[in-house]
């Protein structure tokens, strides 16, 4: 399995988890009930060294809702989570690292909460 794909399975393990959350999914759900968590971990880049292979795994975690606050406190929640995910088959897992966490909202739609993780991860095997 690539390590986006392991890493995406274990962090939708981890934030299985957390309080509230309706759904964890891979990619925008097409009807789920606020609020829930889109995943993505597919934009991987090389982060080998002379005797082994690695990679680096951008993660964007969407959070959707339609509550402001509780939009913020889950936000919270995920972070905490995502420092402490369980290991990843096959990859070990180096550093997880906030990027960037931003609030947006539609005018006519819910709010989201875009929070980008950088991953940086060697191979076990």
């Amino acid at each position: 399995m690539s390590a986006g794909g392991a890493l995406q399975t274990a962090i939708a393990t981890a934030l299985s988890g957390v309080g509230g959350l309706t759904g964890v999914f891979d990619g925008p759900p097409a009807r789920a009930a606020y609020p829930y968590v889109a995943l993505d971990a597919t934009t991987e880049g090389d982060w080998s060294h002379k005797s082994g292979a690695g990679r680096q795994v951008m993660v964007a975690v969407t959070l959707w809702d339609d509550e402001p606050t509780r939009l913020h406190q889950i936000a919270d929640w995920i972070e905490v989570a995502m420092g402490s995910l369980a290991p990843v088959a096959g990859w070990q897992l180096v550093t997880m690292q906030l990027v960037r966490r931003r609030i947006m909202r539609d005018v006519a739609g819910p709010w989201a909460a875009a929070i980008d993780f950088r991953a940086r991860m060697l191979a076990t095997a």
